[in-house]
């Protein structure tokens, strides 16, 4: 039987593409975390969409952040490498969703409460806001990809209005009173 450990890590170092070893605490490893942690979200929230074309846009999504968490695996020395890169094709993309899943004009605070399959579109959110704060931060070290910043700013963008899409959808009266801005 094949062994699933390697003992490399050990020391507190792992492995990028390309020959490089960071410590498993780099900004770079929390930014592909971050992303990984987000992916595995984003199929938790697929697997209880009851909405079509929320499930297909997600797993294009899911195949989006592959290669996100590639680019971010690569560094300088590794940049010639043929990894595949998030290009504005893909950023366009999130962009006509966006608009695709039209709410109109937001006047209240929407609260990630309602059923789970919607309560998991919000929680993706917040971790798609929180690895674009781990790129972003990965950002003023180490020269990233433009397109890929841009991709994972709309991505949180895509997610909030799909959420809100989602929750207008329910036609249902929350519980509680939404709070006027």
């Amino acid at each position: 039987m094949a062994k699933l450990y390697t003992r490399r890590g050990d020391a507190g170092q792992t492995g990028l593409l390309g020959p490089e070893r960071v410590s498993k605490d780099d900004p770079r490893v929390e930014a592909m975390g971050a992303v990984d942690e987000l992916n595995a979200v984003i199929g938790l929230a697929m697997a209880a969409q009851r909405e079509r074309r929320i499930r297909d846009l997600l797993s294009k999504v899911q195949d989006d952040l592959f290669t996100v968490g590639a680019e971010l695996a690569m560094t300088r020395s590794s940049a010639k490498s043929k990894v595949p890169q998030i290009t504005a094709v893909h950023v366009a993309r999130l962009e006509d969703a966006i608009g695709a899943f039209d709410v109109g004009k937001i006047t209240e605070f929407i609260l990630p409460r309602g059923p789970e399959a919607l309560v998991r579109l919000h929680w993706a959110r917040t971790v798609a806001r929180r690895a674009e704060r781990r790129v972003v931060g990965l950002s003023r070290r180490d020269e990233l990809n433009p397109e890929l910043l841009r991709y994972m700013n709309r991505l949180s963008s895509l997610l909030y209005q799909m959420s809100v899409w989602a929750q207008r959808r329910q036609r249902k009266k929350p519980e509680h009173p939404t709070y006027a801005r």
